[in-house]
C-alpha cells in the first residue's frame, strides 16, 4: 500500500515482548510494501513525493522487480537513457538501430576513453539517469499544473489541481482521505513544501524550485521539512524520537511474529545507529530517505553479472553492444518512421 499524494492519484529484542508490542500499534501508519508491479515492457511514470504508509519515500528502484520477484528490465533501460520517453523509443527501434545508438552513449560513459567502461564509469552515469529521471517527472507534472502557461506555479494552481479546490479551508467531498482533517494535514504539508521549495522566496515555483518540491527526497535543502513531516506523522506521543512502535505502526496487527523480528531487527542494525532503541535525526532521515548511490551500486553490480562476459571488471564496448537489450531494449518489429537525430539524447550531458 503506498501513500500516494493526491497529485499522483488523479493519473511509497526478545519475542515475548515483540508479541505485547502489537496491540498498541493501532494508531500508528502500516510499513510499505516491497516494489510496485511493473508490466513488461511498459514504462510507467514514477513519480516521487510518493510515500508508503509508514513515511518513508518510494525509492527510484521500487519497480526494478514485481510482488513476485519478477526482473523488470524497463528499470535498466530507463537506468541507462535518462528518460522515460526515449526508453520507450528505444523499444521501438530495430537492433541495428539500438546499437548504434547504444554506441554514442558508450562512448559517453567512457570518461577516460580507454574503450572500458567501469564500475565508477557506470555508477557515474546512472547516478547522471536517476537525475535525468527526476527532473522529467517534474517538468511533466509542471506542465500540468501551470494552468497559464506562464512558466511559474502558485499555490493556488497547486491546490487547483491537486486537491480539486479553490481554497484550502474548503470542505468538499472527500475522495482521497478518511476524513477532513487527514485531508487538512497533507494540505498544511504540502504547503510546508511549497514554501520550502520556493527558494527565492517570490510566492511562486519556477521549473527549477518545482523540481524541489516533485522530488524533495533527492535533494539535501529539502530534508529538514522531511524530517519535520515525518515526526509529525509518526511521533505519536510527542517524545522527539521514533521508537520501534512507531517504527511498525498498525502494520505489525497484519503480520506473523517472523515478520515483526525482522522488523525489529531491520530497526537495530540499518537505522539504529546508537543503539538506544530510537531514532533521531539522521536516523529517520536514514530510513525516510531512499539512497539513490546504494540504488547505483546494485544496478552497476547487476549489469555487470548479466554483460560482463570474460569477468575482468570491466565492460568493453563489444560487451555492452552484444547485449544491448538489456542496456536499452529494442524491437525488430514496428520499425520505421520512430527513428529520430540522436541530438536530443545528448541533451544537458
Amino acid at each position: 500500500m503506498c501513500r500516494v499524494y493526491p497529485s499522483t492519484m488523479a493519473r511509497l529484542t526478545c519475542l515475548p515482548i515483540l508479541l505485547c508490542i502489537i496491540g498498541a500499534l493501532a494508531l500508528v501508519g502500516p510499513m510499505p510494501a516491497n516494489g510496485a508491479v511493473a508490466n513488461s515492457h511498459k514504462h510507467e511514470k514514477h513519480l516521487s513525493k510518493e510515500r508508503v504508509k509508514d513515511g518513508s519515500y518510494v525509492p527510484r528502484d521500487a519497480h526494478h522487480h514485481n510482488d513476485q520477484g519478477e526482473h523488470n528490465v524497463e528499470f535498466d533501460h530507463e537506468a541507462i537513457i535518462g528518460n522515460t520517453k526515449e526508453a520507450q523509443e528505444f523499444d521501438t527501434l530495430s537492433p541495428e538501430e539500438s546499437k548504434r545508438r547504444l554506441a554514442i552513449l558508450i562512448k559517453m560513459m567512457d570518461l577516460n576513453n580507454d574503450e572500458y567502461i567501469d564500475r565508477h564509469e557506470l555508477k557515474a552515469w546512472i547516478l547522471r539517469s536517476f537525475k535525468k529521471l527526476s527532473e522529467e517527472e517534474a517538468a511533466d507534472r509542471f506542465e500540468e499544473i501551470d494552468q497559464d502557461l506562464d512558466d511559474k506555479i502558485t499555490w493556488k494552481e497547486y491546490l487547483q489541481d491537486t486537491y480539486s479546490m479553490e481554497d484550502e479551508n474548503f470542505k468538499k467531498e472527500l475522495i482521497d482521505f478518511d476524513s477532513y482533517e487527514e485531508e487538512q494535514k497533507m494540505i498544511k504539508q504540502d504547503k510546508e513544501m511549497f514554501h520550502a521549495a520556493d527558494t527565492n522566496k517570490d510566492g511562486v515555483l519556477n521549473q527549477e524550485e518545482y523540481v524541489l518540491f516533485q522530488n524533495p527526497e533527492e535533494h539535501p535543502q529539502m530534508l529538514p521539512i522531511l524530517l519535520e513531516h515525518t515526526m509529525q506523522d509518526k511521533d505519536l506521543n510527542h517524545d522527539g524520537k521514533i521508537e520501534f512502535q512507531e517504527f511498525v505502526g498498525q502494520a505489525a496487527t497484519h503480520h506473523d511474529k517472523e515478520w515483526l523480528i525482522a522488523e525489529k531487527d531491520r530497526f537495530d542494525k540499518d537505522y539504529d545507529t546508537n543503539g538506544d532503541g530510537a531514532l533521531t535525526g539522521n536516523e529517520v532521515l536514514s530510513w525516510i530517505v531512499p539512497s539513490n548511490t546504494a540504488i547505483a551500486d546494485d544496478e552497476v553490480d547487476h549489469l555487470f553479472v548479466s554483460t560482463d562476459e570474460d569477468h575482468d571488471d570491466r565492460l568493453s564496448y563489444l560487451e555492452i553492444l552484444n547485449n544491448y537489450d538489456t542496456f536499452v531494449g529494442s524491437e525488430a518489429t514496428d520499425y520505421g518512421d520512430h527513428l529520430q537525430n540522436i541530438h536530443h539524447l545528448t541533451d544537458e550531458l
